[in-house]
């Protein structure tokens, strides 16, 4: 808990870890998968789960980062991405 969005570094702001996660907080915390489970064959792993439970492939994240990162990896791919998302944040 208090840790920045992995995937914007604190750009947008702190976590707002007491809101719900989903659209309607775009602040709020969940939980990211550095490299996705959707390509856990490419990393190694014996497994989605295996890739979805290794600790070290976790980082808390915004709900908004987490969407618009997707299952891309890497400072290119998701600094992208970052790049383009503009939100205000407003009295959720």
């Amino acid at each position: 808990m208090g840790a920045p969005c992995g995937i914007c570094r604190g750009r947008l702001g702190p976590i707002h870890y007491d809101e719900p996660s989903d659209a309607q907080h775009p602040l709020s915390f969940v939980i990211d998968e550095i490299r996705p489970v959707s390509r856990w064959k490419e990393f190694g792993y014996d497994s989605p789960e295996a890739a979805a439970q290794d600790w070290d492939n976790l980082q808390a994240a915004h709900w908004i980062c987490n969407q618009k990162k997707s299952n891309k990896i890497g400072e290119t791919e998701v600094g992208q991405v970052i790049k383009k998302i503009n939100i205000i944040d407003g009295n959720w």
